[in-house]
């Protein structure tokens, strides 16, 4: 593959690159056949080499631009890389959380997906709810990759209550990670879209990357993580109140769940649900209610929920 190379010199790479790499991410929307990496003061492209001499005369416009008005906006930018008319402008790059494997671009894909980016900005804890294959728990992970790659937090923490099997790991055949592999498995899918699988197996090795059953959760402070409690609404009350006091210094969590599957025993009510009830005013704490409206598996998964509201009489969202 062509590889081609170019210096941002001794510019600041925080002021070329965007918090949160926002403005090189950018760049990379607007050219998404190539790879673009960023290292340190220098900017490698590998692709294609008609495709490579647009995105270098645009770098080193944008670098010229840089140095006569010290300054470069994500406006700047844009009008640079489209004028001549050269290549399109994507409708939505700006809802890009981070590029995948194979430089496969992560977005925010509906409204409430990208309400739950936005509101992450500004709140340590985020309860996001809604059916199954909304986006809720993907769009999470997005996020806490992101903050893994800029360096905002040291680790992510997967949580997710095993229901099935009552908790009771002990019972379980093999290691810790071997009794709760089954009930993170959809965790782990969504990692190996974002982390190439080498980089995803040593981060579980050195512990960047942890697994932490609901039942493993208890005593622990957890500073400086990105944490993601997944089928929340299958805790009871204490479980719930338990994880949320976990939270450390410069944490983050988002909790996710659907409340139209809760598995708990009879009597027994979702920790989920009083969390909804009691924690809505404390701010800091934001809210996210994903709907029908989000889901963007199999459009069959539309249907089949439309069904099941129907058959249980369970009112939509417009009723509501």
């Amino acid at each position: 593959m062509i590889e081609k190379r170019i210096s941002i010199g001794n510019i600041d790479p925080l002021d070329f690159y965007g918090v949160n790499n926002s403005k090189f991410n950018l760049l990379r929307a607007y050219f998404p056949k190539l790879k673009i990496t960023a290292r340190g003061d220098e900017i490698v492209i590998q692709g294609e080499e008609k495709d490579q001499e647009i995105l270098y005369g645009k770098i080193t416009a944008l670098l010229e631009h840089y140095h006569r008005y010290n300054m470069l906006t994500i406006a700047n930018i844009k009008r640079i890389i489209l004028e001549d008319n050269v290549i399109e402008d994507p409708e939505d790059a700006d809802s890009i959380i981070l590029f995948g494997n194979g430089g496969k671009a992560i977005r925010a894909r509906s409204e409430n997906q990208r309400k739950l980016v936005e509101l992450s900005k500004n709140n340590d804890l985020l309860f996001a709810t809604g059916p199954a294959g909304s986006g809720k728990t993907y769009t999470a992970i997005a996020l806490a990759v992101r903050a893994l790659r800029n360096r905002e937090i040291k680790r992510i923490i997967l949580s997710r209550p095993a229901v099935e099997a009552g908790e009771n790991l002990g019972f379980l055949p093999g290691d810790l990670k071997e009794k709760v592999d089954p009930y993170l498995q959809p965790l782990y899918d969504a990692l190996l879209d974002m982390i190439p699988a080498k980089k995803l197996e040593e981060y579980l090795e050195n512990e960047t990357i942890q697994i932490a059953p609901l039942a493993y959760m208890r005593g622990r402070t957890l500073n400086d993580a990105f944490v993601i409690l997944d089928e929340a609404q299958n805790t009871s009350r204490n479980q719930l109140k338990m994880f949320l006091t976990r939270m450390g210094t410069s944490a983050k969590f988002i909790v996710t769940g659907d409340m139209s599957q809760i598995d708990l025993p009879r009597r027994t009510e979702s920790g989920l649900i009083q969390a909804f009830k009691i924690l809505r005013k404390i701010k800091g704490i934001a809210f996210i209610e994903f709907n029908k409206k989000d889901i963007i598996r199999h459009r069959l998964v539309k249907d089949i929920v439309n069904a099941y509201e129907k058959a249980l009489d369970i009112p939509s969202e417009e009723e509501k």
